[in-house]
């Protein structure tokens, strides 16, 4: 009963801060009203003091711009840890823009949307990547492509890599960094703990808020890793590679685990 009480006053006064900052959004968007780009930044932070998360984060975002941002990806958590801290936009799966109500907010936030499974589509919309970084607007890439159990990282996909060499204005500079869910109701979490923290499989939206809400408030840690130095020849592969062994060595540390390489 306290969890579905937590969850319910959580959801509500989300609906209260929607009532304001959406018709914002919205209306700045049409008008292109200055400053509009504040309001998702505004609408995550509230939904972290919402949900009585902790975010600690370690070291900052580069101040280069054309930014990509190589992150790991545990949950739907991860976007509102991000957007609370930074004003950013995310490259998400082209089937978040069909969901219910979601679709449309992440429509109106200019969410880039990938269909990651059409190689055929991997130049088309790594050239849709490039042109909004030439916005100056920090992207984020969920590298894995889906989403992991919090304790491993998956191996990355480099196809939306190539919007790197496709950017007109200046070299894209990328920086990885590393999510960790560390503690549940402020006891240290261990590998099974951070499966609920996990947004795996086949559960839905509904189903993982109210697992949450039963266990109690989050405590999550974000480490900014130091941008990567790209080659003079650029290999999306290789600069891959690079983004995924720097995460795999940040989160075994928040895990305090010894980084094991992808099979």
């Amino acid at each position: 009963m306290r969890g579905k009480l937590r969850l319910f006053c959580a959801c509500f006064a989300m609906l209260l801060v929607s009532l304001v900052l959406v018709p914002w959004l919205w209306l700045g968007r049409r008008l292109n009203l200055p400053g509009v780009r504040t309001a998702p930044r505004l609408w995550y932070r509230c939904a972290l003091r919402a949900l009585g998360w902790r975010l600690r984060h370690e070291g900052r975002m580069t101040d280069a711009r054309p930014l990509l941002i190589v992150a790991n990806h545990v949950s739907w958590g991860d976007i509102v840890v991000l957007g609370a801290l930074e004003e950013l936009t995310f490259i998400a799966k082209s089937e978040v823009a069909d969901w219910p109500v979601i679709g449309w907010l992440a429509k109106l936030q200019r969410i880039i949307f990938v269909e990651r499974e059409r190689r055929n589509k991997a130049a088309a919309q790594a050239g849709e990547i490039a042109g909004r970084l030439d916005e100056h607007l920090p992207a984020v890439l969920f590298a894995e492509g889906t989403t992991g159990d919090g304790n491993h990282l998956l191996p990355f996909k480099s196809s939306l890599f190539g919007a790197l060499a496709l950017n007109k204005s200046a070299p894209v500079t990328v920086q990885p960094v590393s999510i960790a869910y560390t503690r549940l109701h402020g006891v240290p979490m261990g590998t099974w703990e951070r499966n609920i923290a996990s947004w795996v499989g086949e559960r839905s939206l509904g189903f993982h808020l109210d697992l949450l809400s039963r266990h109690g408030p989050l405590d999550v840690e974000l480490r900014w890793g130091e941008p990567l130095v790209l080659p003079e020849r650029f290999d999306r592969k290789l600069t891959a590679a690079s983004a995924e062994s720097a995460i795999r060595t940040m989160m075994a540390a928040q895990l305090r685990q010894r980084p094991v390489q992808a099979p």
